[in-house]
């Protein structure tokens, strides 16, 4: 008997292998989508009862193909339809076509540059990852219609602007790849430190995106950015089970109980990085890695080498000068030289982030540190006020709450 966990990871394997192939045959990419999703959900009923059939992907082609067929007789009242419907049947019989990138091919199918950063993340997680449109509202936080509407029209975009499948070529995928890094590295973040709600961390999202940045990098290994994202994300991740204290409370990264940092993904992450560091040109995502890295090498966190962050951060800024790649350089700033400086270089923030709450978080622990306990108070409050994340609120008001007290 298959377990469920073990059935779902296999569904999501098979997901853009028989999604690609189905539309490299038919070219509509919007319906097979529809149809290869029902061929899951049926795949997953019947092998939970009959368990898997010898060839799974060969079954869930021929399901999803039997449903596609279904979809365009249904739409063939106009004679077009019709001429269409029976080309594309025509197709069907052809012998089914896989590539080892299928993975790959879908991701930068999603990413398209017509599509906004917000389609490109609700798209690949739809038709890579395997999510149910609900599964990924709930995620965001949106409502399932509002999502389900901007799946639909991502799926029309990309089949209006691209016209089928086989139409990435060499030129087309590398022109993509910075934004299909983006996408990823987005959904990321979101499972890691969720933007708004009750939990700090969405595991589904991030796990996911680990998941389909180790399958893209298969396919393209020699991409070094690409491994480089890879070995952020497994650098960051290991440290998710310190991250929460036995209430629940968020835990800041010099207080985390570095005992419960997961180890092997350190090891793989640093692995990576030594491997592709040497191998030129050093991009952002391996910067950040290098900096994850020092973090994570540090037994105590008092043992942390700030003078190499700082220096990282240092080359991050000139390669991708990000408001927020600069705001980490302030707390490596203020470690190596002082809070006073740090606050400085803090100020030359306020312009980029001064309506941000992580700046004024960055802001009042500066203040505090410089012995500015009121100010540090205030700075504290406002940063609670601006966050829509209950765990950092609830951090930084007991912040705010435990140095206020401290002034009676």
């Amino acid at each position: 008997m298959v377990t469920d966990a073990r059935l779902e990871a296999h569904l999501r394997e098979l997901l853009p292998q028989v999604l690609a192939a189905l539309t490299r045959r038919t070219g509509d990419f919007d319906r097979a989508e529809d149809a290869v999703s029902e061929a899951m959900l049926a795949a997953a009923e019947q092998w939970r009862a009959e368990g898997v059939p010898a060839d799974p992907r060969a079954w869930l082609v021929t399901v999803a193909s039997r449903r596609l067929t279904d979809m365009w007789r249904a739409d063939s009242a106009r004679r077009r339809r019709e001429l269409r419907a029976a080309e594309a049947e025509a197709r069907l019989t052809a012998p089914v076509e896989y590539a080892a990138d299928d993975t790959a091919d879908l991701l930068f199918l999603c990413c398209h540059p017509d599509l906004s950063p917000a389609s490109q993340v609700a798209l690949t997680l739809r038709a890579v990852g395997g999510l149910t449109t609900a599964e990924i509202a709930a995620a965001f936080l949106v409502p399932a219609d509002t999502m389900t509407r901007r799946v639909s029209r991502a799926k029309r975009a990309v089949a209006a602007a691209d016209g089928g499948f086989g139409v990435l070529d060499a030129a087309t995928r590398s022109a993509r790849l910075p934004s299909v890094l983006r996408v990823l590295y987005l959904i990321f973040n979101e499972g890691y430190s969720a933007a708004t709600g009750a939990e700090l961390a969405r595991v589904e999202l991030s796990g996911e995106a680990i998941r389909l940045t180790r399958r893209l990098r298969e396919s393209l290994p020699e991409q070094s950015e690409l491994a480089g994202l890879l070995a952020l994300m497994l650098l960051t991740d290991a440290r998710r089970p310190a991250r929460l204290d036995g209430d629940g409370r968020l835990v800041p990264l010099e207080a985390q109980d570095r005992g419960l940092w997961r180890r092997e993904l350190i090891d793989e992450g640093i692995a990576i990085l030594t491997e592709v560091l040497p191998c030129p040109p050093t991009g952002p995502y391996q910067l950040q890695a290098a900096i994850a890295a020092v973090h994570d090498e540090a037994e105590l966190a008092r043992d942390t080498d700030w003078p190499q962050i700082l220096g990282l951060y240092d080359l991050l800024e000139r390669l991708d000068p990000s408001p927020m790649a600069r705001l980490g350089r302030v707390v490596a700033l203020a470690m190596v030289a002082g809070p006073r400086a740090g606050l400085t270089a803090c100020e030359e923030l306020a312009g980029e982030l001064g309506d941000h709450h992580r700046w004024f978080a960055v802001r009042a622990h500066l203040l505090q540190d410089a012995g500015e306990a009121r100010a540090a108070v205030r700075a504290f409050r406002e940063a609670a006020r601006r966050t829509a994340s209950l765990p950092e609120r609830d951090y930084l008001t007991r912040r705010a709450d435990r140095l206020s007290a401290e002034q009676k």
